[in-house]
């Protein structure tokens, strides 16, 4: 079935910690369930990317919703642990994903004894959540999006826009003869990179000290990064390559205009990846029975570790009241 089964690494009376390959769409995928209480409501990290897995944060910042949640981290395919030289670029396509997703979420669910999932979705991992949680209503309680997409082509150019706008403020020679180089977009994966790199160094958050405090979390923090980077940064230019053609003319706006469950979006103010006003253009014009807005007023792009309190904080006392209601309501 797969290389390597989840092991169960340490049971208490009513909680779980385990972890292991799955086999989702044919394709082995390193998958972790963690959490104190298996009557807590069923929560699946989506990270972002494509192809660049978010647990070493998450574990490091958010694992004090362990005792709120059950919480799945899936390094997806072509992601982190899931990624293997040689896979096929043909299968790496936005509905196999989805495909991917559906056979997670019946696994978990076999495996906690629940009928649906809470979607955290992050970036790319919000575009992959919105299409899962449109389609598959029945098996969603919640959905909460963090920096979340909603015309990917218009947060691309929105963003090159600002950060060719600073490089031009701060008279950056070097960033804008890089920025004019690749011009706007579309532009290919590679162009994504030097972007968002320019991005960042003009926004100050691409530093000494941003470098060094990521580097202290791989390797003080709960997930083994530093043991898995060079596979960890093959597999994001291999999912990069693969995806992006696809995912950046994603509109979630026409493909997603409704849901069926509650809707929290999670937005970082000084998100320059994903500027925040076409993700609020997204929540505006979005159908649900309740939508909430959280604004991170000191986050970019990963308000989950820029602001962990506060985003811990609003995952118990928001979210998880909305999904324990729908279990009880389901049971």
């Amino acid at each position: 079935m797969a290389r390597q089964a989840l092991r169960r690494v340490e049971v208490t009376v009513r909680g779980v910690d385990e972890m292991g390959y799955v086999q989702l769409g044919g394709v082995d995928q390193w998958v972790t369930i963690r959490g104190e209480d298996l009557s807590n409501p069923l929560l699946i990290c989506l990270h972002g990317g494509p192809g660049f897995p978010e647990a070493w944060l998450q574990r490091y910042f958010n694992a004090v919703l362990e005792k709120s949640f059950t919480i799945v981290y899936w390094d997806q395919r072509g992601a982190g642990r899931s990624f293997t030289p040689g896979m096929a670029k043909s299968s790496m396509t936005v509905e196999q994903f989805i495909s991917d997703l559906d056979q997670l979420v019946d696994f978990v669910c076999r495996r906690v004894g629940q009928r649906k999932v809470v979607l955290f979705g992050h970036s790319w991992g919000s575009a992959l959540g919105m299409l899962y949680a449109g389609r598959f209503p029945e098996k969603v309680s919640v959905y909460v999006g963090g920096a979340q997409i909603g015309d990917w082509a218009a947060a691309e150019s929105a963003s090159y826009a600002l950060t060719l706008a600073e490089a031009e403020r701060s008279n950056n020679r070097k960033a804008l003869n890089a920025l004019r180089t690749i011009g706007p977009p579309p532009y290919p994966a590679s162009s994504v990179f030097t972007e968002r790199t320019w991005s960042q160094r003009l926004d100050g958050q691409l530093g000494p000290a941003m470098l060094w405090n990521m580097t202290r979390i791989a390797l003080s923090g709960p997930e083994p990064v530093l043991f898995n980077l060079r596979r960890t940064m093959r597999g994001f230019r291999f999912s990069m390559d693969a995806m992006w053609a696809e995912v950046s003319t994603l509109n979630l706006t026409k493909l997603v205009p409704t849901l069926r469950m509650p809707v929290f979006f999670f937005l970082g103010r000084r998100d320059h990846w994903v500027v925040p006003d076409t993700s609020v253009t997204y929540f505006n014009a979005l159908t649900a029975p309740e939508k909430t807005l959280v604004w991170f007023e000191r986050s970019g792009h990963e308000m989950f570790a820029d602001e962990p309190d506060k985003f811990n904080r609003t995952m118990v006392d928001l979210v998880r009241p909305v999904a324990s209601a729908d279990l009880r309501a389901a049971a």
